[in-house]
């Protein structure tokens, strides 16, 4: 049996038809740039993340962009984030011109820990940046308390964790801004790179509604020097298409997790933990298991698809040697980078599918 680790084209047969048409009213428009189906994706976005304010932009790396530099992030500046993440997080911290400093994270949730975030203010902190990792947000309350004492800015990476919440609250939704990819592999994804970016403060969503269009406002009257950061109407088209489906595919996802869990129970795999108050999307299916390289060999053997999210901590890259990280600093983000893997997860799996996973996981183990 064949289990790839994503399998986008079992999902696009669900929706093609109706992606097609939609495309086509676009096309029929020629209104690819900011047009009616942006407005009305947003509308439609906002709504769904239950917040006041949605901005399309062009990818989840722009939205993070884009909210920086809305915030006043710059040179001089340092903004606290995870050491375990995508490049992105740290990567735009640094465009802007301000310094990343790293957080580590807690061992079983994979998410930042606030305790180290309140160690690392210091007198040039200018904002926090959590990640809300493979779909379940980071503890925010005492994130949001801690920027609170300390007048900080909030911007959460939640390009992992749309349709995620927690006690009640959209992932995004609590912070100043929040940022969302779109991007092919996402839970809610288009036909190529896609973001955005969601706020409840109607002064912030104008800053980056101007900055993701050159900060020109009117049209050719430069008030700030903003970027090319526009949805492209297209994709929004999609996207309006598809977030109909959400719901019930992080329910399939959210299902697929529980028999991964009961299947792997008592052995030495240990199952991703959600705390209590979250409601996770699965955006990933992430285990801690020994001897990872050799079983992701095993698995690949027995045509079984996983990956590693991620193989090195942001702290020991080779683009930030100069500020110094030196290997221990971060000792879980350090360890999870050399025992996590990511088995397959989308919502079209089947139940064989998972028991075919786990049963040649467990193998390996000599647990079969």
């Amino acid at each position: 049996m064949q289990v790839p680790m994503l399998d986008l084209k079992a999902q696009y047969r669900s929706y093609r038809e109706e992606a097609m048409e939609a495309i086509a009213e676009v096309c029929q428009s020629q209104a690819f740039a900011l047009g009616p189906a942006v407005k009305a994706f947003e509308e439609e976005i906002a709504a769904y993340c239950g917040c006041k304010y949605a901005i399309g932009v062009s990818s989840g790396t722009d939205a993070l962009l884009v909210s920086l530099m809305a915030l006043g992030v710059g040179p001089g500046d340092e903004v606290i984030t995870s050491a375990f993440s995508f490049f992105a997080s740290a990567g735009s911290i640094a465009r802007v011109g301000a310094v990343p400093v790293f957080v580590d994270v807690e061992a079983e949730t994979f998410n930042i820990d606030p305790a180290g975030v309140e160690e690392k203010v210091g007198e040039k902190t200018k904002a926090i940046l959590p990640v809300h990792l493979f779909g379940q947000m980071a503890q925010m309350k005492p994130i949001m308390e801690i920027a609170a004492r300390q007048n900080l800015r909030v911007v959460e990476d939640a390009a992992q964790a749309m349709g995620a919440s927690q006690e009640g609250r959209g992932a995004g939704t609590v912070g100043d801004y929040g940022c969302f990819s779109f991007y092919p592999t996402k839970n809610l994804s288009c036909f190529g790179d896609g973001g955005l970016v969601v706020t409840n403060d109607e002064g912030l969503a104008e800053k980056v509604r101007v900055l993701r269009n050159h900060g020109q406002k009117p049209p050719y009257f430069y008030r700030v020097i903003g970027g090319n950061f526009r949805l492209d109407s297209i994709q929004a088209a999609v996207l309006s298409v598809k977030l109909k489906y959400l719901d019930e595919w992080n329910r399939r996802r959210r299902r697929h997790a529980r028999l991964y869990d009961e299947l792997f129970a008592g052995s030495c795999i240990k199952s991703p933990r959600i705390e209590l108050n979250n409601v996770s999307t699965y955006h990933q299916y992430t285990v801690i298991v020994p001897e990872r390289d050799e079983l992701r060999k095993f698995l690949a053997a027995h045509d079984i698809g996983s990956a590693v999210f991620y193989p090195r901590p942001l702290h020991m890259q080779e683009c930030f040697r100069e500020l110094g990280y030196r290997r221990g600093e971060l000792p879980v983000a350090e360890r999870l980078c050399e025992e996590v893997l990511s088995l397959p997860m989308y919502p079209e799996l089947t139940d064989e599918q998972i028991e075919y996973v786990a049963a040649t996981t467990l193998k390996f183990y000599g647990l079969d």
